[in-house]
């Protein structure tokens, strides 16, 4: 579900909007960022270098990428012997190329 695109993106001759990568980027959590930035960099990768919907989606990429590592906090502050638990994997795999 959460990589599946909305039919209406999907139609030929769609012309993606700016509106199209904000609707994506506002579902955002951590838990789904790294699948939302997968479906934005999906969307913009037609468009040509220095579309504003182009410049829009390869910000809304970074920020899911920072969300999807560091956004989430897990545990509570421990002693010295016990600190918290980081974020996630500080290594995210890069967008995937098509």
């Amino acid at each position: 579900m959460s990589q599946a695109e909305h039919p209406d993106r999907q139609r030929t001759g769609h012309e993606v909007t700016v509106d199209d990568v904000r609707q994506l980027v506002a579902a955002a959590t951590p838990h789904f960022a790294l699948q939302l930035r997968n479906r934005i960099a999906k969307l913009i990768r037609p468009l040509p270098a220095g579309d504003p919907v182009r410049a829009e989606g390869e910000r809304a990429v970074e920020l899911l990428t920072v969300l999807g590592a560091t956004g989430e906090v897990r545990g509570h502050e421990g002693g010295p012997d016990m600190p918290c638990l980081p974020s996630v994997v500080c290594e995210v795999a890069p967008v995937p190329a098509e």
